[in-house]
């Protein structure tokens, strides 16, 4: 599961894709945490060619109970919620890095072992004539594991642009393993052994 993760100003110089920037608040990227329910930049395709756009982050849940913030994988394209969009609205949403919390409910921050920037694969639609979008998840890979289940689903900046434009690959990109993390924790409960030996 993806519910946090962040974006700043890096981000436009560590995008090693080509991309066109289609309005103009992207190019002051707040330095921020993003919630569901908040604007982020998002890399989806318009008049054939990537761009980056402002999209909220998440599909409403009928009758206003909240939002659908993330889609499994190995099902998205089986829910009705979901499937069209997978199928003819992928997306990208770059990041620096993600949150999740582990059983003491302590944050751990996820990054690239690069210090590259993150694509997390997504895909969106239009509600009330506003652009929203909804990261897939899959299962958590070694560097994940030991703190949640679920991660999000990470593209090399290679597959950005088969990602959203081959729709073909569509079903191959949802079976993909993301590749190894850096993983940090401000706190870390320690062995009481461990600290004596």
């Amino acid at each position: 599961m993806c519910s946090r993760y962040y974006i700043d100003n890096s981000m436009l110089d560590l995008m090693n894709i080509p991309v066109a920037h289609s309005y103009q608040s992207v190019m002051r990227v707040p330095h921020h945490d993003v919630c569901p329910g908040q604007c982020a930049p998002v890399i989806a395709q318009e008049r054939h060619e990537l761009s980056l756009q402002e999209m909220k982050w998440g599909f409403p849940q009928l009758r206003g109970k909240g939002l659908f913030i993330n889609a499994r994988a190995e099902t998205a394209l089986q829910k009705r919620t979901f499937s069209e969009s997978v199928l003819y609205r992928r997306c990208v949403i770059p990041a620096v890095h993600f949150y999740e919390w582990d059983a003491e409910k302590n944050r751990v921050t996820f990054s690239k072992k690069d210090a590259g920037l993150l694509y997390m694969a997504g895909f969106f639609d239009l509600y009330q004539e506003e652009s929203r979008f909804v990261i897939l998840t899959t299962q958590a890979n070694p560097s994940v594991a030991p703190v949640h289940e679920r991660m999000p689903l990470i593209l090399g900046s290679e597959d950005v642009e088969p990602w959203i434009c081959r729709q073909e690959l569509t079903e191959s990109f949802l079976q993909k393993v993301p590749a190894a993390l850096t993983r940090m924790q401000e706190y870390e409960q320690q062995n009481l052994f461990d600290y004596y030996r």
